[in-house]
C-alpha cells in the first residue's frame, strides 16, 4: 500500500481497496508460525533491510507454497524462500 501511494498516490491505493471489496484480493490473517518466521527472516535480511511487510509476504508465500507474489518492492529480487528458490515477482 505504501509503495502504491508513492507510485500513484491515493487513486492507486483506492484501487487496491476496491480489489478487496470485490474479493479479487483477500487479506490473510497471519498464523503464529508465520509471525515467528517473519522474525527469523528479518534477522536473516537485516542488512537489506527487510521490513515487516516484506517479511509477512515471504512468510505467507512459504507457508502456503506460493512462488509468485505481487509487489513493487525491488528487494524481493534478493529474498529467497526457505528452500533457497527465488520468488516470481508480479508487479
Amino acid at each position: 500500500m505504501c509503495l502504491l501511494g508513492e507510485v500513484g498516490g491515493y487513486p492507486y491505493q483506492a484501487e487496491l481497496w476496491r480489489m478487496r471489496t470485490t474479493r479479487r484480493l483477500i487479506l490473510h490473517e497471519l498464523t503464529p508460525a508465520e509471525i515467528d518466521r517473519m522474525a527469523v527472516l528479518m534477522g536473516l535480511y537485516r542488512t537489506t533491510p527487510m521490513d515487516l511487510a516484506d517479511a509477512s509476504l515471504v512468510a505467507v508465500a512459504e507457508s502456503r507454497s506460493l512462488h509468485r507474489v505481487f509487489t513493487l518492492d525491488s528487494d524481493f529480487y534478493v529474498y529467497r524462500l526457505a528452500d533457497g528458490t527465488a520468488l516470481e515477482i508480479v508487479g
